[in-house]
């Protein structure tokens, strides 16, 4: 009976005596002075200015071209009729003029930029249906609330693809021209596929099964969303199978930026033939420019961006900063607590406590 009560009284609460239960394990509690956190402190800092003074060198090594297009050359009569939302379906062409003093030598990125866009906006990221983008057909004829006011249009016809996202797609297109010496001028070759991301191609967007339709057929009864100028289905004139949900343009597209000056990548240079073989070569270029996406309404300004790469990825000085600032920050902190162990702490006092 009183092996019983044991049992079940306050000893059976007791921990069982092993030294993980009784917290007998080996353990090793370092002793922080001076003479071991000061060292830490100097050489961290100086890993970070390495790092820091790497990156920025490696970034320096990347060669980038900005350009304005807003209202340059003859833009400037498009972005004013642009300001006409009555004229908004009309076509509008111009033209700009490059200068490249210095070649860009490997693979040279095209892309288009955009300032003052937040498409980093909660109501504006949440207004696309990604059930329907990844091809079902229920989400296809019913579009999800989501996308409201971009689920029907006037006609009461769903929308596919619904939502902001789509329906405010960057639709300016690019033709970039070589004018070497003397008066000959070579297109230059862009390869506008296989600019996307391989999860989003093949994952996160794909098209309704066909099942022996063609793909206008597939999308028969929707309708494309209200600032579009092609059905989804329609918009690559050239290569067919880049359509509908996969369409590369549109993938880059909705995929949001998170800053609302941004750029995304329009096409890459193809290096088959001269004198493009080595990259672009220093000349002068001209843009033909499809003139449609309208930023006056949120005080926007269109760029082009030609750039190179390394494995660090573009011209991007925040991490090379971020490094030589952590690195200034620490270095102070150090040579602080230096001084002030050195005046008050250096003849151990401060331990005997």
């Amino acid at each position: 009976m009183g092996k019983e009560k044991a049992k079940s009284g306050p000893l059976a609460r007791r921990p069982d005596n092993s030294a993980f239960k009784q917290q007998r394990l080996p353990a090793w509690s370092p002793m922080l002075t001076a003479n071991t956190v000061l060292p830490f402190f100097y050489l961290l800092a100086l890993i970070c200015m390495l790092l820091g003074v790497w990156l920025l060198i490696t970034v320096q090594g990347t060669k980038e071209i900005k350009m304005d297009y807003t209202t340059a050359g003859t833009c400037d009569r498009c972005y004013d009729k642009r300001k006409d939302a009555s004229k908004a379906a009309q076509t509008c062409s111009c033209t700009v003029v490059l200068s490249i003093t210095e070649a860009l030598k490997g693979d040279v990125f095209f892309y288009y930029g955009l300032q003052n866009f937040h498409q980093n906006l909660r109501r504006y990221m949440d207004s696309r249906d990604d059930a329907q983008m990844v091809g079902r057909k229920k989400n296809l004829k019913s579009p999800s609330s989501y996308c409201q006011p971009f689920t029907h249009n006037q006609d009461g016809v769903p929308i596919a693809p619904c939502g902001a996202v789509a329906n405010s797609i960057f639709n300016d297109s690019f033709t970039l021209t070589y004018h070497g010496s003397g008066s000959s001028s070579r297109p230059v070759p862009l390869l506008r596929g296989g600019i996307t991301w391989y999860t989003d191609k093949n994952i996160k967007f794909r098209n309704p099964k066909t099942e022996n339709l063609t793909l206008a057929q597939v999308f028969e009864g929707t309708a494309p969303p209200p600032y579009w100028q092609k059905p989804v289905y329609d918009l690559d004139l050239i290569d067919p199978s880049n359509n509908g949900f996969i369409n590369d343009d549109l993938i880059v597209w909705m995929r949001e930026a998170a800053f609302p000056n941004f750029k995304k990548l329009y096409g890459v240079l193809y290096r088959s033939s001269e004198p493009f073989i080595d990259g672009l070569p220093a000349g002068n270029y001209s843009i033909d420019i499809s003139y449609n996406f309208p930023v006056q309404y949120f005080r926007g300004k269109k760029e082009i961006i030609l750039t190179t790469l390394t494995w660090f990825g573009g011209q991007n000085h925040f991490l090379p900063i971020a490094y030589l600032v952590t690195s200034s920050l620490i270095l102070l902190i150090a040579i602080i607590l230096t001084v002030v162990w050195w005046k008050f702490g250096k003849d151990g006092k401060n331990m005997e406590e």
